[in-house]
Formats: structure tokens, C-alpha cells, sequence
């Protein structure tokens, strides 16, 4: 992702008196109101579970398209969402990165309870950035993205485990649509990369995944009561702000999400404060008429975490306690549906 500034009411309810009650006939039939069932309970994320899927993509290497570490990656991710028993899909394409390479990529979707009409999208991104351009010292070597890429995809991984193991009387009130996008952090930054030419001037280099998803949706006719981005959030002590972007397209979702996240003692991690507009996948979901809130680890004052695009973006700054408070309040808002 990159920065980029971009720009009660109660019902009334009207009660007929008249003027003396009746006396009620004896054969009257008193209706009565069957109660609402009660939600089912949420089930406790496993944030040990949810590090074990970050270490294993961070173990194949780093995820760069047209590597290696990539096309494995990506076969895990499709053989471990079909072995939870979602329905998968592949949607591959190749898009021309800024600097002339051709990015053999695939989008991943990964759908529970494909059946059921309400939908929410989990959205994130699985692949890695191929340089540390903000790194003092390794500024072209690839990185793990342990934290940019593999966070995402691990809570969505152990979502996608817990709700496959509810029992049909413990199941979400919706379906559940995880959506990985590829090719999302081999963008240009002038910041930092102005010695390269930008072979792609004048068009977003970022998110190709995403941009190439939103003109091609899968499903076809796809819709969701809305969508939330989940991008850098294994960090420890991370901080997720209300991002511009989010709060113009998904305002009440982005309610939604920080207000279960307080209600569950996050706080300190899902921050009330605002921050501006990025470039990330949601500007191309929201584009797409699926209302997305980010969940970044951005801070108020438009600037990313030290680790953000270096090589320390490793292992060693990942948090379970981090996972925990993303992937419960995640999960609480959707069984909250």
C-alpha cells in the first residue's frame, strides 16, 4: 500500500385506547410473540493458530511474483482453504508492473457458505513487496512481509478455520467471502525509488491485484453487505486508525468494527482517532460497490510504522496478542450480523 493524500430515531408506536375496556371473552384467543432466537456465541479466536499460518508463508520466502516462494505459496493457500471445505476459485492474470516486468499473478477466493444471500468479504493480500526501498541498508533486497502480507492472510486462514468448524446451529447469520489479492505491494514510490523510471506513469502501480479484480469480479454479480481490509496487522503494539478513504465509503462500517473492538477491550489497538486517505485495495472494492473498511497499521499523522517496507518486516515483530485483538473483533462483528 501507499500514502497517498487523497483528498434514535425510535419508531413511534401509536396505541388505539378506547374509551373503557372490555371485558375479554373467555373464548378469546390470546397471541402471543415466539421469542427470538438467541444469537449464537462467538466462538474465542486462536491467535497461536493464526502465528502458525503467518510462520509457514514466512517460511517459503518471500512472496514476490513470478518467484518461486510465490507459486508455492499460493498452492498452499488454495490446497489449505479447500481442505477447511470453502468453495475456492483462482483468478489468474498478468499485470505489467512500473518497472516493465510482467506479473504472472492470481487472485484467490475463498467462499463460506457460498449458498447464503448475505455476504460480508474478508479482503487482503498475500503477496510481498520486492524490495526494502525505505530499508538504510538492504534498500533492493526482497523482504518476508511478515507482517505486511502474511498477518492478513493468517487471521483470514483461522477465520476461515473456526466458522468451517461450527456445526450448523453455531454458524453466522452470513456467508463469509475471503478474498486475497495478488500483486499488491509492487508499486512505485517517489519518495523513495526516484532513481527508477515509472514506465507507468499516469496509472495507479499499486494494488494490480485488486484493480484487476474490481474490473473483473468473482464472483460474477458479486455483492456483500460490505467488506473489511485486513493489511499489516501482526505488528506488535499496532496501531489502526480511522483511515480517509474508509470513513468516506464505509463510515458505518468502520463504526461498526472499532466500536466491537472497544466493547472487546482493543482499544489500545483500534485507536478513535482519523488518518488520512491511502491507496490500498479497498479504494478499488469500495470502486467496486463493496463498502470497505481498512484495518491498517497506520498512524494519525500520515506515516507508517518503522518496519513498513525494510527488512525488519520479519518474524520477530509479530504479536499473537495483535492477531488476537484483529481476528476476535473480526470474527465478534460477524457473528454480530
Amino acid at each position: 500500500m501507499n500514502l497517498s493524500r487523497l483528498a434514535p430515531a425510535a419508531l413511534a408506536s401509536v396505541l388505539l385506547l378506547t374509551g373503557c375496556p372490555a371485558k375479554k371473552d373467555t373464548a378469546e384467543t390470546a397471541t402471543t410473540t415466539a421469542p427470538k432466537a438467541a444469537a449464537p456465541k462467538v466462538p474465542a479466536f486462536n491467535a497461536d493458530s493464526a502465528y502458525a499460518y503467518v510462520a509457514k508463508q514466512v517460511a517459503f520466502g518471500p512472496r514476490v511474483p513470478n518467484s518461486k516462494a510465490h507459486v508455492q505459496t499460493g498452492d498452499w493457500l488454495v490446497a489449505r482453504f479447500k481442505a477447511l471445505g470453502l468453495t475456492v476459485r483462482e483468478q489468474p492474470f498478468e499485470a505489467m508492473a512500473f518497472d516493465g516486468n510482467m506479473l504472472k499473478s492470481r487472485n484467490l477466493i475463498a467462499q463460506y457458505q457460498p449458498q447464503a444471500p448475505r455476504r460480508i468479504a474478508v479482503f487482503t493480500h498475500w503477496d510481498t513487496r520486492p524490495f526494502a526501498d525505505k530499508d538504510q541498508q538492504q534498500k533492493n533486497a526482497p523482504f518476508d512481509g511478515a507482517s505486511d502480507g502474511a498477518s492478513g492472510v493468517g487471521v483470514a486462514l483461522e477465520l476461515a478455520r473456526i466458522l468451517a468448524a461450527q456445526p450448523d446451529s453455531l454458524a453466522p447469520g452470513v456467508g463469509v467471502d475471503f478474498i486475497l489479492f495478488d500483486a499488491e505491494d509492487y508499486g512505485y514510490d517517489s519518495a523513495t525509488q526516484g532513481e527508477k523510471k515509472n514506465l507507468l506513469e499516469g496509472q495507479e502501480t499499486w494494488c494490480l491485484g485488486s484493480q484487476y479484480w474490481a474490473k473483473n469480479v468473482v464472483p460474477a454479480g458479486y455483492k456483500a453487505n460490505y467488506g473489511i481490509l485486513l493489511d499489516m496487522v501482526g505488528a506488535k503494539d499496532g496501531k489502526f486508525s480511522r483511515e480517509g478513504v474508509s470513513m468516506q465509503n464505509a463510515r458505518d462500517v468502520v463504526e461498526k468494527v472499532w466500536n466491537t473492538a472497544s466493547e472487546l477491550g482493543f482499544s489500545d489497538y483500534f485507536q478513535f482517532s482519523d488518518s488520512p486517505a491511502i491507496t490500498d485495495d479497498h479504494v478499488f472494492t469500495n470502486q467496486a460497490g463493496v463498502r470497505t473498511a481498512d484495518i491498517i497499521d497506520f498512524l494519525p499523522n500520515g506515516e507508517f510504522r518503522p518496519y513498513h517496507h525494510t527488512t525488519q518486516d520479519n518474524l520477530s515483530i509479530i504479536d499473537r496478542r495483535t492477531l488476537n485483538a484483529v481476528g476476535q473483533t473480526v470474527l465478534t462483528t460477524i457473528y454480530k450480523e
